[in-house]
């Protein structure tokens, strides 16, 4: 006997397969295990037993053309059988070799290819069913996609996380019902040391109708481990989803074996009906034998022609069966659309309203699941859904940041604040509003924040930046918001990703916003209003601006201090700026200007003006500043400015210059009658001289010369007592004149970078400089007597 294990092989699939096959292949499988049983039982008896047995015919030569075993009739066997008398046959004279040849030609002659080869077609036709059945288990197109697919189905239906999500859900949906009513709960108990999900103990609760008893669903806590392997699947899935809904190979394959094997049926139908008469019990044979064995005709008996004519009975309905199946899956296959699968069931029974709906060979495979327990579809569902994973994100990040962790990160910021700085995390830990001592939030790279009921906490919370991290705030947020905070910093790629709450901080007294408006919006730079932000005090924009946004003006009656940095784009419209009246600190930094742009002149109140990184050539607009009696503080470093006007002597309420980084060569000597004048910096220009006429300002006490052309510098400069801070560093100096004696507030000097051969010992008298505070070369400072040095090294 062959056993039919020998065939497994052409079926043989991995066990996690069963899950894509539903029972109309799980039939068909059962059939062909049957069909192949049937072929595999002929076949056996063909190999084994004696084919056909042959007797030859004495009738005459010219009779021939009758059958030779028409005289066999049933009736005469009966009544041969019915009579008691002793029978005598008819001798042949043929020997056991002569018998054996006779069999073997008829056989191969006489009897009809279908009796003779039926079962070995049984078992070709039975394995070929198989391999349609299961080739796109088998085929490397099909094959990876489905092994991926069940990997990821069997973790994600055994994810704890699953079972945490779906818990959730139902304790959300699950409303008590109202009383008078009888109710029989059901509850899936999962265990905490639980290993898989969706284990658990069922247990009814009777609602008596007096009262109401409901027992919230169990929710498993998952720990860091539990947490990262539900994080990666997620990823999985993802990936998985984009490489599979690309292409419907797996559908095109499952219909082109089903075609195939509707086929088959039909052809293996027609044929065995036609040829199952074939089989007969006696067979006619004709053979010229006559000069061997004495005979032309035989009466032959096929033995196995009874069973092979009920096996091939059996075998054709069998198949039928097989057929109707596979016209089944057909109809299945074109009457549905199974390149799309939609979720809306399990979104109403779960409430996960994000589940998206899916399409080409993942949707394929999704019905076939269906067909096996659609369980699994429900439960591989929460790891499609984007609000089950933020949710996961967010009990990892508390596994991961905890308040303690979270204390230890806290550091004052420069405005003496106490500071949590958060950057790159998947999102915000619950755990941070446990820090009722919060005094700034600063996020950084954190997408998709939104904040929860738990923000009302931070009561101490004055400060919030929002770096490329968009946060939703929802009401009773804004109201508690509204005004507690201070100070905010937002920052993103586009002003329009503003979070539009941020303008209705009406306690507000610091806005900082930095982004690019769209091309088409630069030249109107409209910016949202600012009409709720009554005490906002600083206004920072670092953008493209073609014109101050005039929105602007909408807090010019409390403005104090605005910052436009445009990173290099032009400036043209300025004419908002004459509205704000009461602004005292004004920063156009890089905003292209090459001239100082006539609307500054307006501000009666600015204190302070910071015109850096421009293009700025000539400053003769400055006489105009005398209108600006309030303005102590004048930058305009790093620019092109080739010289400074005489009338700069207009400016005598002056306090601090910069002029550093231009082309500057020389400074006018009327700059000695800027009285008031007590930090002047020029560092970074080509100045060779300085005017005596320094001298005269005997308030200043910051002079940054360093990176000049200086070969020497006037005595007159010495003249200024109060100086405490001279910076003479990369100069062409070859001495320094021993009137440095006279600066006695002199704590801070650098020589660094020039060509001085030695020092004045009468640096030793500015009491002020110690060793910390002269900057000079090592062996310039060792040349000093060593009392100076003894002196200066005090502490």
């Amino acid at each position: 006997m062959i056993p039919v294990a020998e065939f497994k092989q052409f079926t043989e699939q991995q066990p996690a397969f069963k899950v894509l096959k539903p029972w109309w292949d799980v039939l068909a499988e059962y059939l062909t295990v049957a069909m192949l049983m049937i072929g595999v039982f002929g076949c056996t008896l063909q190999v084994t037993q004696d084919k056909i047995i042959c007797l030859p015919s004495h009738e005459p030569r010219e009779n021939l053309s009758e059958a030779p075993c028409q005289q066999l009739l049933p009736q005469g066997v009966s009544e041969q059988m019915g009579g008691l008398r002793e029978l005598s046959g008819l001798k042949n004279n043929l020997d056991l070799q002569q018998y054996s040849f006779i069999n073997q030609l008829c056989y191969e002659t006489a009897l009809h290819w279908y009796a003779k080869y039926f079962p070995y077609l049984v078992v070709i036709h039975t394995l070929i069913f198989m391999v349609c059945t299961s080739f796109w288990f088998k085929f490397p197109g099909t094959s990876s996609k489905i092994e991926h697919f069940i990997s990821i189905l069997g973790k994600c239906f055994d994810s704890p996380w699953t079972t945490r999500a779906l818990s959730e859900v139902s304790g959300e949906n699950h409303k008590g019902p109202a009383a008078g009513r009888a109710m029989v709960t059901t509850v899936t108990a999962t265990g905490a040391g639980s290993g898989k999900a969706g284990e658990g103990e069922k247990e009814k609760v009777l609602v008596e109708p007096e009262k109401v008893v409901t027992e919230p669903p169990v929710v498993t806590l998952l720990d860091k481990k539990e947490g990262e392997q539900a994080k990666a699947l997620f990823e999985k899935v993802k990936k998985f989803r984009v490489h599979v809904e690309e292409g419907d190979i797996l559908y095109s394959m499952y219909i082109r074996q089903t075609v195939l094997k509707v086929c088959k049926f039909f052809a293996i139908l027609v044929y065995n009906l036609v040829y199952v008469e074939k089989i007969s019990f006696l067979v006619a044979c004709r053979v010229e034998t006559s000069e061997v064995t004495g005979y032309a005709s035989f009466c032959c008996n096929h033995t196995k022609a009874h069973l092979f004519s009920k096996l091939a009975f059996c075998y054709i309905s069998f198949v039928c069966v097989y057929g109707i199946t596979c016209l089944y899956t057909l109809y299945w296959l074109f009457h549905r659309p199974l390149k799309e699968y939609s979720f809306r069931s399990v979104r109403e029974e779960t409430g996960m309203n994000d589940i998206p709906d899916v399409k080409n060979d993942f949707a394929f495979m999704l019905h076939l699941i269906d067909q096996y327990d659609s369980l699994y579809s429900k439960r591989f569902a929460v790891f499609l859904s984007e609000v089950s994973e933020s949710r996961l994100k967010q009990l990892n990040l508390n596994h991961e940041w905890t308040p303690e962790k979270l204390r230890q990160k806290l550091q004052r910021n420069t405005r003496g604040r106490l500071e949590l700085a958060l950057c790159m995390l998947p999102g915000l830990p619950d755990t941070v509003f446990e820090l009722s001592e919060l005094e700034a939030l600063r996020l950084e790279a954190i997408c998709d924040i939104s904040f929860p009921p738990g923000l009302s906490q931070l009561v101490n919370l004055q400060e919030l930046s929002l770096l490329h991290s968009p946060a939703r705030l929802p009401f009773s947020s804004q109201i508690f918001l509204r005004d507690r905070l201070k100070v905010i910093y937002v920052k993103f790629e586009e002003l329009r990703e503003v979070p539009l709450w941020v303008f209705g901080l009406r306690g507000l007294e610091e806005l900082h916003l930095e982004g690019l408006f769209p091309p088409e919006m630069a030249r109107a730079a409209t910016l949202e209003s600012l009409r709720e932000l009554k005490q906002l005090k600083v206004l920072s924009l670092r953008s493209n601006a073609g014109k101050v946004p005039a929105s602007v003006t909408d807090v010019a009656g409390h403005l104090q201090r605005l910052s436009l940095h445009n990173d290099g784009a032009r400036l043209l419209a300025l004419n908002s700026l004459k509205k704000l009246a009461v602004l005292r600190e004004l920063e156009l930094v890089a905003c292209g200007l090459e001239r100082i742009p006539h609307a500054i002149f307006s501000l009666g109140a600015l204190q302070e003006l910071d015109l850096k990184d421009n293009h700025l050539r000539s400053i003769e607009e400055i006489l105009s500043f005398q209108h600006c009696r309030k303005l102590v503080t004048l930058r305009l470093w790093h620019n092109q400015i080739a010289y400074v006007p005489e009338h700069v002597r207009k400016l005598r309420g002056l306090e601090q210059l910069y002029l550093s980084h231009n082309k500057l060569e020389t400074l006018p000597p009327q700059l000695g009658q800027c009285f008031g004048l007590r930090l002047l910096d020029v560092s970074h220009n080509g100045l060779r001289s300085l005017p005596p006429e320094l001298g005269l300002l005997q308030s200043l006490q910051h002079l940054a010369l360093s990176y000049n052309a200086l070969e020497s510098l006037p005595d007159e400069l010495f003249f200024c007592q109060k100086l405490r801070t001279l910076l003479l560093g990369y100069n062409h100096l070859t001495q320094l004149s021993p009137r440095v004696a006279a600066l006695r507030t002199l704590s801070r000097l650098e020589l660094k970078g020039n060509r001085l051969e030695a020092l004045p010992e009468e640096l030793g008298d500015c009491k002020g400089l110690k060793k910390s505070g002269l900057l000079v070369e090592d062996t310039l400072y060792e040349s000093l007597p060593a009392e100076v040095r003894e002196k200066m090294e005090e502490e």
